[in-house]
């Protein structure tokens, strides 16, 4: 379980009641806990970069969600459900790293009732059926569970609704609080899982792989649809031989014969943006990550700027590899994406 070193509440938070729940809480443990008047950062008192994210990591900010317009969340989702924001864990190809940039922290939500209120009205508006909505777009929300329960109340809520699916994915594995609860089979609770050889070098403060599989053997024993998302996929020495490894895992450790559900996989290879990339280095100055720009090409996307991804010939190697490695479980599965 996450335990913040230093806790923020923005004043307007303890207008709910969450948010006086919360500061009681925190005080109790004895951990600081200081009122901000509005929510602007300027609490981090690092002298650098690294320092400034380092503290940030160990920051929890507790807020009220302003912003209720839902932005969309392609392909895995119709819209993002913006139950949190940030994360504990400290991978430095993350994309957060560049979103996020001087808010390193996590930052949670009391005004959860509102959110869910807004998404019933997307539902409402009849343009997608089932309105899917996708809970971790900007976060991992599950470190963070025990103290905002909003997966546990967010699975609850779409339980109750034929019309809307939710999902989410996760690097952690404290799940347990959320395996008795009535989700109907509308909730997919997905796992970002990769070789050792990645998570020990840049997945920094996360479970094993192993671990992660673990927990999705719980979630499947508990009738949830189970996905898992393979990302990002690095070719480095002896990448096929340990991303086969890994599948062989989930042979091993998945049950076969009690998913209601077929196991679904999106598979991303690695990419990097030139601005991403200056980040990264200026927070993990002795990266070992393979962004050299010479051996990607260059891809612009939907949003007017572009990134570095492997060349196609590599991109084909990877699907074949996948496709090969995935017939051979023993379960029914589904692959969304290999992009």
């Amino acid at each position: 379980m996450f335990k913040p070193k230093h806790v923020y509440i923005e004043k307007e938070a303890l207008d709910y009641t969450l948010g006086k729940e919360l500061k009681k809480q925190f005080e109790d443990m004895e951990i600081p806990v200081d009122i901000l008047e509005s929510n602007r950062v300027n609490f981090l008192r690092g002298k650098s970069v690294q320092e400034k994210y380092e503290i940030g990591k160990r920051v929890l900010v507790i807020g009220v969600r302003r912003t209720l317009e839902f932005q969309s969340c392609k392909p895995s989702a119709h819209y993002q459900l913006p139950l949190v924001t940030g994360c504990i864990g400290k991978c430095e190809y993350c994309y957060l790293n560049t979103n996020l940039k001087d808010k390193p922290f996590t930052r949670i939500y009391v005004n959860l009732d509102d959110i869910l209120k807004k998404a019933k009205r997307y539902t409402q508006t009849g343009k997608f059926k089932p309105t899917i909505f996708e809970g971790s777009a900007t976060s991992d929300p599950v470190p963070v569970e025990p103290y905002t329960h909003a997966l546990a109340k967010s699975i609850e809520f779409f339980a109750k609704d034929p019309n809307t699916r939710f999902r989410f994915v996760t690097k952690f594995t404290d799940i347990d609080g959320l395996l008795h609860l009535k989700h109907n089979g509308h909730t997919e609770m997905r796992f970002s899982i990769n070789t050792d050889t990645v998570i020990e070098s840049f997945e920094h403060g996360t479970p094993r792989a192993k671990q992660r599989i673990e927990a999705a053997r719980k979630a499947i024993k508990a009738g949830y649809p189970v996905g898992f998302l393979i990302a990002p996929v690095f070719i480095y020495p002896n990448w096929k031989e340990d991303y086969l490894m890994l599948i062989k895992m989930l042979k091993d450790f998945l049950p076969h014969e009690e998913s209601q559900h077929p196991i679904t996989f999106e598979i991303i290879s690695h990419r990097f943006t030139p601005t991403a990339k200056n980040h990264i280095l200026q927070v993990f100055e002795e990266s070992q990550l393979p962004m050299n720009e010479a051996e990607r090409t260059y891809k612009y996307g939907q949003f007017g700027y572009g990134k570095y991804i492997y060349p196609k010939e590599v991109i084909a190697e990877i699907k074949e590899l996948f496709e090969f490695g995935l017939k051979h479980l023993p379960f029914p599965y589904e692959i969304k994406y290999i992009i």
